[in-house]
């Protein structure tokens, strides 16, 4: 009889390094024991290294491998982040924000957005970041740890991060190979399958070093060296719904106190972005070439930045879509690899992290049985299909008359899923979480009502209590909220006590 384990994956290869590929290494090193990992990357080879803000699922993962957190926030020169403001989305002049965290408080069977809309509607209600303790300290530019506000049922402070992208890779390698994660420098020339199951047996190096491996992990960005070129798993094309396909990336001088949240600005042919970190500030555009060509888009990008650019602006070209499958034989791919879906909510590592989470649960034996790896493949589509769909939200709920972008963007055909969840919503104003889907009812209004989709009702029991009664629970709540979020530190303060990174070199 074989004994228990014999049957158990000993070796794994991570093909490049990164975001994508030091988040695993760190990862598996941390939380399985017995496994001899080797990460093989190119220093010739750059990364695209651009995705500096996060949300805060990220928090877990960083516990997860035993991450102090100011210590990680020093060393990547990171800020914090409550939310993503969005500027000129819905119609030009409109702002609203996405803010991580609790807003208001339910009653009875009701979720608060169902006593909101009732208060909009008596012209009682004020702004929905009016209860929201994360917006309401990003407009004051403060932040701190607070867990929950004293004294009352409400959250208190639901954070994540900005940080050096190329910085947060280092920093993982770090703990990596004091984890016993071997590194090996070198371009892969060949790759050698085996004949008859088609599972990738070792990778060959241009120096003609063979490493040989039991799992391969695929995070060698969009090249996808190995689910695609090797394996050829077939990619599903995405551009039809999401029609951005470039970026023009260039930091900045900070011009000011750094905001504790994201900017999302919208322009005629996309968006940009703006994330603060403690040494400079991350500027994008992110654009479809069908309306924009690269030099314009980049002087867009170059007009609208704070402070003076700090090298040349760098292009990006890009597809929206996923692999058919992330896993396939003995190979998984992560990050690029995978797919890859615009930053527009700020998703890019969470998705690497999803995808290491799901790992860790269906950890293949050598057997690399199809139930197994069918099921995580079917939880990633799920994940990256509702992750599209909020993307999609934000381009298709729009008013704009001012481009033809705008215009194809609010005619273009949508997925069904999201088409349902947008018609119920105008209905009654509800919403519902399918399954596990990363964002949350509270996610999806802010950006509905603040894009302008406005129900034609709300709930009946939103009726019991009285127009006195109703307009006294949003006083009392935006009062604590108010006051909890002007007892806070300023963001800056907050950072230079506890987690500055000094002068860079």
């Amino acid at each position: 009889m074989d004994r228990v384990g014999d049957s158990r994956i000993t070796k794994v290869v991570i093909v490049g390094g990164g975001t994508a590929g030091w988040m695993a290494a760190a990862a598996l090193s941390r939380t399985m024991g017995g496994l001899s990992i080797r990460l093989v990357e190119s220093e010739e080879i750059g990364t695209v290294g651009v995705g500096e803000a996060t949300i805060p699922s990220i928090r877990l993962f960083n516990a997860l491998i035993g991450i102090d957190e100011d210590d990680f926030v020093c060393e990547t020169r990171g800020s914090f982040k409550l939310g993503v403001q969005f500027h000129d989305w819905g119609r030009i002049g409109d702002v609203y924000m996405h803010a991580f965290g609790q807003i208001g408080r339910s009653l009875g069977m009701l979720p608060f957005q169902q006593y909101w809309l009732r208060g909009r509607a008596e012209g009682v209600a004020g702004r929905v970041g009016d209860y929201s303790l994360n917006e309401t300290a990003a407009h004051q530019n403060r932040f701190g740890r607070l867990p929950h506000i004293p004294n009352t049922s409400l959250d208190g402070i639901a954070y994540a991060f900005h940080f050096d992208a190329a910085l947060y890779a280092a920093y993982l390698r770090r703990i990596a190979e004091a984890a016993g994660v071997e590194r090996s420098e070198g371009k892969i020339a060949e790759v050698r399958r085996n004949g008859e199951t088609g599972h990738v047996e070792a990778l060959v190096l241009e120096n003609g070093t063979a490493i040989d491996g039991e799992l391969f992990i695929d995070c060698s960005g969009f090249r996808a060296l190995l689910i695609e070129e090797a394996l050829g798993t077939g990619f599903e094309d995405w551009t039809h719904w999401l029609p951005c396909d470039r970026a023009i990336a260039v930091p900045s001088e900070n011009a000011g106190p750094a905001r504790p949240y994201t900017q999302a600005i919208a322009h005629q042919s996309g968006w940009q972005w703006r994330i603060p970190l403690q040494h400079r500030t991350g500027n994008g555009h992110v654009f479809c070439s069908d309306f924009i060509s690269e030099d314009e888009a980049a002087a867009v990008l170059l007009a609208n930045i704070e402070g003076r650019p700090l090298a040349e602006p760098r292009t990006l070209r890009f597809r929206t879509g996923m692999r058919q499958r992330a896993w396939s034989g003995n190979v998984v791919a992560l990050g690029l690899a995978s797919g890859f879906l615009e930053p527009i909510e700020s998703t890019s590592i969470h998705l690497i992290q999803n995808g290491i989470a799901r790992l860790l649960a269906h950890f293949p034996g050598r057997d690399f049985d199809a139930a197994n790896i069918d099921a995580y493949n079917r939880r990633i589509r799920f994940d990256h299909e509702r992750i599209r769909d909020f993307i999609i939200l934000h381009y298709h709920a729009n008013q704009r008359t001012d481009s033809p972008f705008w215009t194809r963007c609010r005619e273009m055909a949508i997925p069904e899923t999201l088409a349902q969840k947008i018609a119920l919503f105008r209905s009654q104003g509800q919403l519902v979480r399918e399954g596990d889907e990363l964002f949350v009812e509270i996610g999806w209004f802010q950006v509905l009502t603040g894009q302008n989709i406005v129900p034609r009702g709300y709930h009946p029991m939103a009726d019991q209590l009285s127009r006195e009664e109703l307009s006294g629970f949003f006083g009392d709540i935006e009062t604590i909220v108010a006051g909890a979020a002007s007892r806070l530190p300023t963001h800056d303060d907050f950072i230079a006590q506890h987690c500055a990174a000094g002068v860079p070199a």
